[in-house]
Parts: C-alpha cells; sequence; structure tokens
C-alpha cells in the first residue's frame, strides 16, 4: 500500500515490540523499518522502466529479506546506542561502514539471483543499501550532536532485530492485499502473491489508524492509554481488512453471476476494488479469444457488472513474445493484457486487471492505470511506461467518483 500507511502500520508494530522497553524511539524505528522495502522504488533512478517495474516488491519484499536485513540494523541500531553485544566493531563509525556493506551484499545477492531478467541490478543494490543506511546515519549524527545519554533500556541486538523484522514482515504481507502482488518468495520464485482485498490507497483503512497511532504517541510512555489507542489501531485496520475479504467474496460472485446471465464460458476471472475505495470493484474474465471487463459498485441498483468485450489481438506480438521486455509485462499483468496498434509503428499493451475508466479509440491515450508502448528497436520490442498526465488522472478520478455513486439497474 501506499507510504503512508507503512508507515502508520510499522510504528504500530513497533510500539508492540518495544514500545515499553524504549519509548517513542520504538515508534520512530518501527516507522523506519515499515517503509525499508519500498526503497526498492529508486531502481528507476539507476535502470530501464521495465526493470524498475520488475523489481518493485521483489527482494525487498521477501521473506528472505525480512529475516536476513533485521539481523544487521538490530545489531547497529544497538550498537548506536551504546550497546556492545554482538560481532559489529564497538565504534560507531565502523559499525556502520561493517553493516552497509552487509546491506549491500545481501541485497546484491537477493538481486542476482531473482529469475526474472532485471538491468543494472548491482547499481540498485548499490542506491537501495546507501538510502537505507541514512538512517541510522542520522540518528548516530543526531546522537553525536546531542552528547546526552540515552536513560532508555537497551534490550539488546536481538530485541532491535526483533522490532525490525516485525515491522519489515508485516509490509509485504499488508502489500500481498493489494491487487497489485508481491514476490513474497524472492529470491527463488517471482510468483506474485495478490489477494485483491483493499485498494493500493484506502483511507478508510489509514485514517482511523493513523489518529489512533498518533493518539498513543501522545500518551504517557508505558500507560495503559498508550497501550489501548495503538491496539485501537491494529484492531480497527485488521478489522477493515477481514470486512474488505468478505466484500471481495461478495463481488466474486456478482461476476460468476452476471457470467451465467451474458452465457459467457470463461477460462478465469479476477476481481478488485478500485483505488481509494471498497465500494466500486473491477472484474475481468479471460476466454479463448476475449477479456471481458467491467466495474460493479455496491450503490449500483442492479446486482450484475455490465460487462465489455475486448478482444485480446495478442496475435500483434507474433515474432516477439518472448522479447525481454514483452516477457516481463506479460508476467506483470499476469496474462491479462490487450494489445492496440497505434499508428504505424507503435504497440500498446494494456493492463486490464485495473479496468478501464471512459472509452477511448486506438489513438488516444486510454485511461487505464497501466499500460505501455512498444517500439520495435533492433529487432526486438521494447517499452516504456507512460504517466497519465494530471488532465487524464483529473478525469479518471472525476469518472470513478461517479461511478462509485452507482448505475441504475
Amino acid at each position: 500500500m501506499d507510504s503512508l500507511t507503512q508507515i502508520t502500520l510499522g510504528a504500530a508494530v513497533g510500539e508492540v515490540v518495544l514500545g515499553k522497553k524504549v519509548g517513542n524511539r520504538a515508534m520512530i524505528w518501527g516507522a523506519i523499518a515499515g517503509t525499508l522495502p519500498d526503497l526498492d522504488v529508486l531502481a528507476n533512478l539507476v535502470t530501464d522502466p521495465v526493470s524498475a517495474l520488475a523489481y518493485h516488491r521483489a527482494f525487498t519484499h521477501s521473506l528472505a529479506y525480512a529475516v536476513v536485513i533485521p539481523l544487521g540494523l538490530g545489531m547497529l541500531v544497538h550498537r548506536l546506542y551504546g550497546g556492545r553485544d554482538g560481532p559489529l566493531p564497538a565504534a560507531r563509525g565502523p559499525a556502520l561502514v561493517v553493516t552497509w556493506l552487509f546491506l549491500l551484499a545481501v541485497i546484491a545477492g537477493g538481486n542476482y539471483l531473482m529469475p526474472l531478467p532485471i538491468h543494472n541490478l548491482w547499481s540498485i543494490a548499490l542506491v537501495v543499501s546507501g538510502v537505507t543506511i541514512l538512517f541510522p546515519l542520522v540518528v548516530h549524527v543526531r546522537e553525536l550532536w546531542r552528547r546526552v545519554l540515552t536513560t532508555y533500556e537497551n534490550p539488546g541486538w536481538l530485541g532491535w532485530s526483533h522490532l525490525f523484522f516485525w515491522a519489515i514482515l508485516t509490509h509485504p504481507l499488508l502489500d500481498a492485499c493489494t491487487a497489485y502482488g508481491t514476490q513474497l518468495f524472492e529470491p527463488l520464485s517471482s510468483q506474485r502473491v495478490a489477494w485483491n482485498v483493499v485498494a493500493v490507497v484506502d483511507p478508510l483503512y489509514t485514517v482511523p489508524f493513523l489518529a489512533c497511532v498518533v493518539l498513543a504517541s501522545r500518551q504517557v510512555l508505558g500507560s495503559r492509554a498508550r497501550s489501548r489507542y495503538n491496539w485501537a489501531g491494529i484492531f480497527l485496520s485488521s478489522a477493515y481488512l477481514l470486512f474488505c475479504t468478505f466484500l471481495h467474496f461478495q463481488v466474486v460472485q456478482r461476476l460468476a453471476d452476471t457470467l451465467v446471465q451474458e452465457k459467457i464460458t470463461a477460462n478465469r476471472s479476477l476481481v478488485g476494488p478500485t483505488i481509494f475505495n471498497s465500494i466500486l470493484w473491477q472484474g475481468t474474465a479471460e476466454t479463448d479469444s476475449s477479456y471481458y471487463t467491467g466495474q460493479y459498485s455496491f450503490f449500483d441498483k442492479s446486482p450484475f457488472f455490465k460487462l465489455q468485450a475486448v478482444p485480446k489481438r495478442h496475435d500483434l506480438l507474433q515474432g516477439h513474445w518472448n522479447d525481454r521486455d514483452v516477457a516481463i509485462l506479460r508476467w506483470f499483468t499476469d496474462g491479462y493484457f490487450s494489445v492496440d496498434a497505434v499508428g504505424d509503428s507503435l504497440l500498446r499493451m494494456n493492463d486490464l486487471r485495473y479496468g478501464q475508466v471512459g472509452g477511448s479509440g486506438p489513438e488516444q491515450r486510454p485511461a487505464y492505470v497501466f499500460f505501455f508502448v512498444l517500439k520495435e528497436t533492433d529487432g526486438e520490442l521494447r517499452a516504456q511506461r507512460i504517466q497519465q498526465g494530471p488532465e487524464d488522472r483529473q478525469a479518471i478520478f472525476g469518472a470513478l467518483w461517479t461511478r462509485i455513486l452507482g448505475e441504475g439497474g
């Protein structure tokens, strides 16, 4: 999900693990740990768009990363607060350098073991590990500047590692609840886990959770009120996820009923909430020659989806099916994509998992959340993601809000 949500979740988890021992530092380090997996977006700075797309929610969102990285970071934070346990150098400066080398080795090793053909893996490891170590470096500089000994208990490097483990692990698990998917099993497998129960940005999940965590942070350390506010945020957010899971199964049945009514025999199908809400859901079903896409709002008078046929036109990729960029995009879309010819020399792959808001002809910019333009270069199709412009986004969100409010039967 979005960074604010992950920071909030990380802070709440940090408070649960070490709040009674280290005070607000538990929330701060939990918030930092909660955002570390998303540093994979820095790949956009050093590699091509398709590689960056494949790298997002990959190794840094894996179970392996959540297990190994906390060992180094936990030991370093323990050292920064005066601890002496563990194999790191006693001095903070050398400890920072050794930890950065550890992060670099783990991330680079995980990167090179990943099965997808991602470019500039070493550069990605350098930038991700470099920004990761900036967080403890800032704390180190702050401690040197303050020159005040901490009055909090140091829970030891295993205690700090425990905090980092849970705050990092909950990040990809929450991401797996979205439709975007998370590669939990990297570097052994690039399989994407996507449970499709909550949108990648949902204020109903985040805002109450954030309010509770903020209230908790303002209470006396170790007090019952602090614990109750923090657990209230965890309970409310978890209850909302369970509610969205219930809605998911309701919508799955709505789509199944629609396919029966329309006499469509689908090979497979999926549903997922549209962004910012859990009321309007997108559905996509695949047949041999076409996809059928549509939306269903719980405010609709009709209990059925209104489906539109979208020809696959995969034949336009003839001779290029296994080109590197095309292969990654086929994997990314989980095979839910259509192809359009744009002019005489370009093709466009449309990701159908997230649907289309409004209509568009083949020469227009489509209102898909994800689409990619393909151009043949040196005998191979190369892709680039085209970002929606401000006018496109305004039109999409305006149509989205109108559609959330429902349609007549």
